[in-house]
């Protein structure tokens, strides 16, 4: 298999388990958000040292330990995977998985925002028309359908945020490691929060406590969590960063597809009206996208095509 190909294979691969992510978390009923997240949260550090023990990963885990800078990064990044999860799985488990699907099919339009504003890159035509177009979208939501998407602001922000972060950072944290350090900083969070579902919910603490498959299915959400991000960082480090954009699409239709037509959720008019907006907004996107491509090939010397 040629790098690209291993490339396209891993990033591919990741979307897809995104992609199937909603219908995981709703096998783990009758455990709550807030439990499941702090399962994810601590299984998927243990789920870390594993790999870290297995991939003799160690040693360039302890180089990045005696990096101040890089550490307040991970935090941060930490702190905001947190948030993403959290509003993930609060949607998922409430029936909001259409809007879900809406936040990160809007994230790559915030993510040349957030590129604009604080990285000061240059912005296209196209891309200034695509998010003009997702602005009205939201607009249209709010207004028409008269509820304000904070599940998916709240996702396309975080996760905006959180690969603005990872940018920072670049390829001096590698993913093993960084997965690794963003858990450890979320144990405490997770630790508290397990202790307040215990003396609140009326349910308590369900791992272990419903059944044996249900019990495995949450030993199971760190693997789930750390398996499709370690594939998403081994893809995008082999492929064009145009590819990795166009690919990004393939969770938010499959999420979109799970809500409307497993799950039933309603999809009025007025919400039709948003996400066709959306769309529209999309594909201006993906049309920039190809044609910069394009452009590229063409400027490059024909034996590099």
């Amino acid at each position: 298999m040629t790098t690209k190909t291993a490339g396209v294979a891993a990033t591919v691969g990741a979307y897809l388990l995104w992609g199937v992510l909603p219908l995981y978390f709703l096998a783990l009923v009758p455990t709550g958000p807030w439990e499941v997240v702090a399962w994810r949260v601590l299984l998927s550090f243990v789920f870390c040292l594993i790999l870290l023990t297995v991939m003799r990963g160690w040693g360039a885990l302890g180089v990045i330990v005696r990096q101040p800078r890089l550490l307040g990064w991970t935090a941060v990044a930490g702190v905001l995977i947190y948030v993403n999860w959290q509003v993930f799985l609060i949607g998922t488990l409430t029936g909001h998985v259409i809007e879900t699907s809406l936040g990160y099919f809007i994230n790559p339009i915030f993510t040349v925002v957030l590129g604009v504003l604080v990285l000061r890159e240059r912005i296209s035509r196209l891309q200034l028309v695509a998010i003009g177009i997702a602005a009205i979208a939201v607009i249209v939501i709010i207004v028409a359908y008269g509820q304000f998407p904070w599940i998916a602001l709240s996702l396309t922000a975080s996760f905006g945020i959180y690969g603005l972060v990872k940018k920072r950072i670049g390829a001096a944290v590698d993913a093993v490691s960084g997965l690794t350090l963003e858990s450890f900083w979320l144990i405490p969070i997770a630790v508290v929060t397990l202790i307040v579902v215990a003396q609140t919910d009326a349910a308590g603490i369900t791992f272990g406590a419903v059944s044996v498959p249900h019990t495995l299915l949450v030993a199971g959400a760190g693997i789930a969590t750390a398996v499709p991000l370690l594939l998403f960082a081994a893809g995008t480090r082999r492929i064009d960063l145009s590819l990795v954009g166009m690919f990004q699409f393939i969770t938010p239709v499959m999420q979109f597809l799970v809500g409307w037509a497993l799950l039933r959720e309603p999809m009025p008019a007025e919400r039709w009206i948003g996400f066709a907006l959306v769309w529209c907004a999309i594909i201006v996107f993906v049309v920039d996208l190809l044609t910069s491509r394009r452009r590229g090939r063409r400027g490059m010397p024909s034996e590099l095509v």
